[in-house]
């Protein structure tokens, strides 16, 4: 058994405000000395920036869509050894997930995966009594949760918090264990794919003060700290699942990442499962570099805002020529949504700016003013490829606002697409389309997939690069 001190911080709907909550109390429990694990439930990407910036440790995402419980209790534990607190921010309301009536993917699926108690907030504004009605409804709504705490949000007074305080606990039974005024002095700005990035907040930190500074006066932090506490302990898991990670890793190839602010959309337990199956990780900045990093065997593009730097991206041509070099000669290369993008020829922003890429795919990326698709998608490799054989399946996550406009004729390119894509809509109906797309061993798609919901795919992209080094040490080109 694991003994892991642990919240999940969640909301009635989106736009309560999980996210500040949530960021507030692991700034006050940081500053106290407290080592605080922050997770995210769901596929964000910018929540656990934020966690990463306030702990300095890397936040984790827990998707009990994409991923097997039995992984996501590992992926949790592993990640929370050695800390006092985990903070699990969930996403959207409660109970919303993967659709319909079911809670699968939600943050109630995984707070019941966890046996995480459940702190739940509520925008304050405009209620009264209607509170608690709604803090008992959560706690009673499909089998239950484990509600044990309430948070007030956007409160105006110290008044109308004493007042809500007394009607919850009166009507629910639950404690409420503080409130956030109602302020700008700590709103976080937002663009198209939600929070902007805490690495892009020039007044970052004068918000995060103010806020940690509000959370210390009005939240009681110690009540926090006892309902962690008080978890049950957890199972340690075992099974074939985990078998793919070695004992003791050994390098035997280099991947070259591409971070910087046009590209870091990652899940962390991608990157340390590659690293575990044996590649050393080498950052790069597509923005600022002038070339790939000399002797890799591999690169991944992540997603990301190459939109937002599109120009400046353009202007480094010493870098884009030596990625459509390196790719061309076969240098395998796996690139999601915003590294797709990144990869074609030009990119179109929306007011119809045209800016060069790096040319790999005969296409222009363009910027669209709405969600071309989002929401989970099941993928299938449908030919042998960078990520590894045909027939391989794992589950993803689509968001974002642009379309690819491939040249007509592709068999003048070689070039294959090599995922289908499945979704189901609410209404049960199953869509498909096809995405990835391969040129010699270059792979890229929309879909951001998560290897650990099949680790095949990161073992294959490991083989392929480790390929490429011994075909490389022969003297072969592909």
């Amino acid at each position: 058994m694991v003994n892991v001190p642990r919240v999940v911080i969640a909301g009635t709907n989106s736009g309560c405000g999980k996210t500040t909550v949530t960021v507030g109390l692991i700034s006050a429990l940081v500053k106290r000395g407290i080592k605080v694990q922050g997770f995210k439930v769901g596929p964000d990407y910018i929540d656990p920036m934020l966690h990463t910036h306030v702990t300095s440790r890397y936040s984790r995402n827990l998707d009990s869509w994409m991923l097997k419980e039995e992984i996501l209790m590992h992926l949790f534990c592993k990640n929370s050894a050695g800390c006092d607190i985990s903070v699990i921010e969930g996403v959207m309301g409660f109970y919303d997930g993967f659709g319909g009536n079911s809670i699968e993917g939600s943050t109630a699926h995984v707070a019941k995966i966890l046996k995480s108690p459940v702190i739940l907030v509520l925008n304050a504004r405009g209620m009264s009594l209607s509170a608690a009605a709604m803090v008992k409804g959560f706690m009673d709504f499909k089998g239950g949760a484990d509600v044990k705490g309430v948070i007030l949000n956007k409160v105006s007074s110290h008044g109308l918090y004493l007042l809500l305080k007394d009607i919850i606990e009166e009507n629910t039974g639950v404690k409420v264990i503080g409130y956030i005024p109602q302020s700008e002095d700590y709103t976080l700005p937002e663009r198209h794919l939600g929070l902007v990035p805490g690495g892009e907040i020039k007044d970052i930190e004068d918000k995060l003060l103010r806020l940690t500074e509000a959370v210390e006066k009005t939240i009681d932090l110690e009540l926090l700290m006892k309902i962690a506490r008080g978890a049950p302990d957890l199972c340690e898991v075992e099974g074939s699942e985990l078998d793919v990670i070695p004992v003791t890793p050994v390098v035997k190839t280099r991947i070259a990442i591409a971070m910087d602010n046009a590209f870091n959309f990652y899940y962390r337990d991608n990157l340390e499962l590659l690293e575990a199956l044996g590649a050393e990780l080498i950052y790069f900045s597509p923005l600022k570099d002038e070339k790939l990093p000399s002797g890799i065997n591999g690169v991944y593009f992540g997603g990301g805002y190459p939109e937002i730097f599109a120009e400046a991206l353009s202007k480094n041509s010493s870098m884009r020529q030596d990625i459509n070099l390196k790719l061309q000669q076969g240098l395998p290369a796996y690139g999601e949504c915003g590294g797709l993008m990144y990869l074609c020829r030009t990119l179109k922003d929306i007011k119809g700016d045209i800016f060069e890429m790096t040319g790999i795919f005969p296409a222009q990326c363009e910027m669209t003013t709405s969600l071309k698709r989002f929401g989970y998608a099941n993928v299938t490799l449908t030919e042998n490829c960078t990520l590894g054989e045909a027939g391989y399946e794992s589950r993803a996550h689509e968001f974002h606002y642009s379309t690819l406009n491939m040249d007509e004729d592709l068999k003048n390119y070689n070039i294959k697409s090599c995922y289908d894509v499945s979704k189901q809509k609410r209404s049960g109906e199953i869509i498909k389309w096809k995405d990835g797309w391969k040129i010699k061993n270059t792979l890229s798609g929309y879909p951001h997939i998560h290897f650990w919901s099949n680790p095949d795919f990161a073992k294959g992209f490991v083989k392929n690069c480790i390929k490429n080094k011994e075909n490389y040490s022969r003297g072969i080109i592909i």
